[in-house]
């Protein structure tokens, strides 16, 4: 199982760098903004990226920057979503049936106000709820942002040098974060690799025939 890991971790270091930055700002920014942090794993992501800055093949600075970045406005959105669709939002199936780690994150956020945003970046589920039950609260967005771009920044530049640290020993990422959250980034990075590969194909293809027609 690890040998089968360390190989879908190579493809996704493998796919084009730019592509790198995309997947993981837009894991990154999903995991917060659309109350889906339980199965998109934003933090995976953003290690993963580390460990490929440490590889050489993107740049650790700008990785870090994306990370923040897309934690800082996939956060915003979330909260803008609480704002207005909050009360809808917790009444359908899939969050009823997390009813009760709902009313203590919200119990959390009455009790440590703007601190709770800061302090629930570290924690997978309150980092997912935390910035739609604010809005839905109805703290200020300024009061929000404060603490939104504290705990993003300190939290994406953490996330990704823990996977820069960690190079190419992908154990200690799989063992820090559990290898359910790194398949669902591979598996998207080997979709992205496919689209890449075939837009690429086709570009050649395209050039090709163009040149023959030239020659005619």
């Amino acid at each position: 199982m690890s040998g089968l890991l360390s190989s879908l971790v190579d493809t996704l270091l493998s796919v084009p760098a730019v592509w790198v930055y995309v997947l993981v700002a837009a894991l990154v920014f999903a995991e917060d903004a659309f109350f889906v942090g339980f199965v998109i794993p934003g933090e995976t992501a953003a290690i993963l990226a580390g460990v490929d800055a440490s590889r050489g093949h993107v740049n650790l600075g700008l990785a870090v920057v994306v990370v923040v970045v897309a934690a800082i406005a996939g956060d915003s959105v979330g909260y803008e979503v609480g704002k207005h669709l909050g009360s809808r939002l917790l009444q359908r199936p899939f969050l009823a049936r997390r009813s009760a780690r709902f009313d203590a994150a919200r119990a959390f956020l009455a009790r440590r106000g703007g601190s709770a945003v800061f302090l629930g970046r570290g924690v997978a589920f309150l980092r997912a709820v935390m910035p739609a039950l604010a809005g839905t609260a109805g703290m200020t967005y300024r009061r929000f942002l404060a603490w939104n771009a504290l705990g993003g920044t300190i939290w994406g530049m953490g996330t990704v040098l823990v996977g820069y640290l960690a190079g190419n020993s992908y154990a200690r990422v799989a063992h820090r974060l559990g290898q359910g959250g790194a398949f669902v980034v591979v598996a998207a990075a080997i979709t992205v690799m496919i689209v890449w590969r075939s837009r690429r194909h086709r570009s050649d293809t395209g050039s090709t025939s163009t040149a023959t027609s030239a020659d005619e």
